[in-house]
């Protein structure tokens, strides 16, 4: 029988990589995005290369949403055996421009939110007695960066319920772990400026399908004694001066 994964933000960039990882390695893929029309594209895809896949819209941001989909994951699949919490945004802003609505947003949509798809999955995961959960946190997770305040606060948040959930579980037979990628070729890069690449010391930004090699590594059992970890893939441009 096929493990199954839910995916969340998987409509583009990072999640629709690493969905179509995930299918391509034999895993029902569960498909949840508030873009209902590009997460069906990614459905048809998927199935239209031999995989298997479900797409359902939810809005992380309210709860009896993701309740909903994990909910159905498991009606349509049976069980959530891995599970990678990837939905957010960017805005940037400093810290006295910030305005409520913006912190409101952002903190709603990448710290609520994934710690909302959390709580189901892990009730989930007990219940059945095992399961693996990734978040997408960043390096703007572990480093600071003047004038993206609430991304940065939203993202070391990620980091701190992910390190919490991970010891509150580590002996349920359920891993939880996050990612920390720096820049990666997705829509949303087209917000920063040109010159990006010559940040990285290897010369070039990520492409998703690097960034979701990892999810999946961490989601398999070659990764069986790492849990509450914070997994950097930014090329090294956080490891120090060069």
């Amino acid at each position: 029988m096929n493990k199954t994964v839910l995916i969340t933000g998987s409509a583009s960039g990072i999640g629709k990589a690493t969905a179509k990882l995930f299918a391509r390695n034999n895993y029902n893929v569960f498909l949840v995005d508030i873009d209902e029309v590009n997460n069906a594209y990614v459905d048809d895809e998927i199935k239209n290369n031999g995989g298997v896949a479900y797409s359902f819209t939810a809005d992380v941001r309210n709860e009896s949403e993701v309740s909903k989909a994990v909910n159905k994951c498991v009606e349509v699949f049976g069980s959530i055996d891995c599970a990678f919490n990837n939905a957010g945004i960017v805005v940037s802003k400093n810290t006295v421009n910030c305005t409520e609505e913006i912190w409101n947003k952002i903190m709603d949509t990448n710290l609520k939110g994934c710690w909302l798809c959390m709580k189901y999955e892990i009730l989930q995961m007990q219940k059945q007695g095992h399961g693996n959960i990734v978040n997408t946190s960043s390096i703007s997770g572990l480093i600071a960066r003047a004038g993206d305040m609430p991304y940065n606060v939203s993202k070391f948040g990620i980091v701190g319920l992910t390190k919490t959930a991970a010891l509150e579980n580590a002996d349920k037979n359920i891993r939880i772990n996050c990612i920390c990628p720096g820049a990666v070729q997705t829509p949303w890069i087209k917000r920063v400026t040109k010159g990006l690449n010559e940040l990285q010391p290897m010369g070039r930004i990520a492409q998703p399908e690097e960034i979701a090699e990892a999810v999946l590594w961490l989601c398999s059992d070659k990764s069986s004694f790492m849990t509450g970890h914070a997994l950097v893939l930014d090329g090294g441009r956080i490891a120090g001066e060069w």
